[in-house]
């Protein structure tokens, strides 16, 4: 072997040897968070304001406890209180609406809210006054809308509903709901 080949395998094996201690003392990439790992932030008794793309009241809630959830950006909420207010259209008709469970979700972007356990939703303020009573209830806010796969049971003075498959516009109180059977009760004089 001469000389010249000899250097040239240094010279490789010193590059292999540089190469590979450059890979091995590089930063360590940040772990993806998984979903359901430990929040980034907790909120405890607290109020928020959550506002719409063009920067109004898309809905206000008060809760004891938010975990946020870095890997998929959402919200774990326990027993929350939503308020969506009244956007204020002509045909409006039920005012705002508080909407109470035992747990709740926001996704990521704050167009839908997940309500779990005893949701009670209750229009206030406008001129039909409407209940609706649910274990499952999901809203989105920004079209003001609300889903249920569940049974619900919505109250209004004299009138009983209840049903599954609820699809209901919030602003004017049109409920739909599948296999439903309606109750009239007399209002007492």
């Amino acid at each position: 072997m001469n000389w010249r080949a000899l250097l040239t395998l240094l010279l490789v094996a010193g590059a292999a040897a540089s190469g590979w201690a450059l890979w091995s003392q590089r930063a360590p990439q940040a772990a993806t968070p998984e979903p359901g790992g430990m929040p980034d932030y907790v909120l405890n008794d607290f109020e928020l304001v959550a506002l719409n793309a063009e920067g109004r009241e898309s809905f206000t809630l008060e809760a004891p406890r938010l975990a946020r959830d870095p890997g998929v950006r959402s919200m774990d909420i326990e027993t929350p209180v939503f308020t969506i207010p009244d956007s204020s259209a002509q045909d409006r008709t039920t005012g705002t609406w508080v909407v109470k469970s035992k747990t709740g979700w926001i996704s990521a972007d704050g167009d839908e809210l997940r309500l779990r356990g005893d949701v009670r939703a209750d229009s206030t303020g406008g001129g039909k006054p409407l209940a609706m009573r649910s274990q499952e209830l999901n809203v989105f806010p920004e079209t003001e809308r609300a889903t249920s796969a569940v049974e619900v049971t919505v109250t209004e003075p004299g009138f009983i509903l209840t049903g599954h498959n609820l699809e209901a516009d919030l602003a004017s109180g049109n409920i739909r709901l599948q296999d439903s059977k309606a109750r009239y009760e007399r209002t007492p004089r």
